[in-house]
């Protein structure tokens, strides 16, 4: 698998205040093998990297599932050493499905603080655009998914229009949702001559991260394909 190209560019304290833990954490996860060595630069300075954070986010996701620290570390273990960054997302968007919707409230100076850059009012349009933040009656106050918060703080680098942004959602919630309805009807067909609800429970728990999963997986590749579609045709 890939590996990320960027250039670890992150102290330890601005990886800890990206990653909303403290630099005490950061380096207890190290010794405990949970997170990977920094890279030493001049000086003897350790610089972090999107890997590092990527790899942060997961363990605070399979914390909030309630796992100990030995169990993420036999989970973290089984992966390949050389993820990347995106790879890392991808392991945490299947673990985050397996916990329902949740949103934090964040002040304004919170939110720019675990975006590591000053938030101008733009840049708050098209994180709201993303469904990334919502804004409150506090003009200082948003409510913030977690989850979406570091994928939104890089596409906000990305050159999109917000209009564009706009309909890319509009058009990934029209197919989920129709995806959604389908497997929910297969799932309900399978389910038809089970009375238990508690049944129609677990196979639900057991299937949702399979099938996100395999929607991620499916999607990365079609992309891929059409790109390449794309990148080989005539303009």
């Amino acid at each position: 698998m890939a590996t990320d190209i960027e250039e670890p560019k992150l102290t330890v304290d601005e990886l800890a205040a990206r990653a909303g833990v403290t630099v005490r954490t950061v380096r207890f996860y190290s010794t405990k093998g949970l997170l990977p060595p920094p890279v030493i630069g001049p000086r003897r300075v350790g610089h972090y990297g999107q890997a590092h954070l990527s790899r942060l986010a997961l363990i605070e996701e399979l914390q909030r599932q309630g796992m100990t620290l030995a169990a993420i570390e036999r989970y973290l273990e089984q992966l390949p050493a050389d993820l990347s960054a995106h790879d890392l997302a991808i392991h945490r968007a299947v673990v985050a499905s397996w916990a329902p919707e949740s949103t934090e409230e964040m002040s304004r100076a919170e939110l720019e603080r675990r975006a590591g850059r000053p938030l101008g009012e733009e840049d708050l349009d098209r994180l709201a655009a993303m469904n990334v933040v919502v804004r409150t009656s506090d003009a200082q106050a948003y409510q913030v998914d977690p989850g979406l918060l570091r994928l939104g703080l890089q596409l906000l680098d990305v050159p999109i229009a917000h209009e564009t942004i706009l309909a890319a959602r509009a058009v990934l919630l029209e197919h989920t949702r129709a995806a959604a309805r389908e497997l929910s009807r297969l799932l309900r067909d399978e389910m038809s001559g089970h009375e238990s609800m508690a049944a129609v429970k677990s196979l639900s728990a057991h299937m949702q991260p399979l099938v996100v999963q395999a929607l991620l997986t499916t999607f990365q590749r079609s992309l891929n394909e059409e790109l390449r579609e794309w990148l080989k045709s005539p303009r």
